[in-house]
């Protein structure tokens, strides 16, 4: 007679793999990571808009913290959704630290 406990095992691991992939492909488009900064940003730098571009709305540049620091990321454009409008992304102060909200349309 053989055991079946290794077959047990397998369909056990298969089953709870299967149902991890499926719990993580259902989570939400819209999921982002949350960024803190421990200080405030520093100034908006200045920064030359080009013309209108028909379909699509400047996203002005802004801070972004990566590794310890604030790096500058210039502004680009975005396509518009019609019957919406684009919300910059900007960073909010709570407490003592900074919060970046990621720029959406609304």
């Amino acid at each position: 007679m053989t055991s079946t406990k290794p077959v047990r095992l397998l369909t056990a691991m298969l089953t709870a793999a299967l149902t991890g992939a499926a719990a993580l492909s259902a989570a939400p488009a819209f999921a982002q990571v949350v960024v803190v900064a421990p200080m405030a940003p520093p100034a908006p730098r200045v920064e030359v808009v080009p013309p209108p571009r028909a379909g699509y709305a400047w996203d002005p540049g802004h801070w972004r913290w990566v590794e310890g620091r604030y790096v500058w990321v210039g502004g680009h454009w975005q396509a518009v959704r019609v019957g919406h409008r684009w919300v910059p992304g900007h960073w909010v102060a709570r407490g003592p630290n900074w919060r970046w909200v990621e720029g959406h349309w609304a």
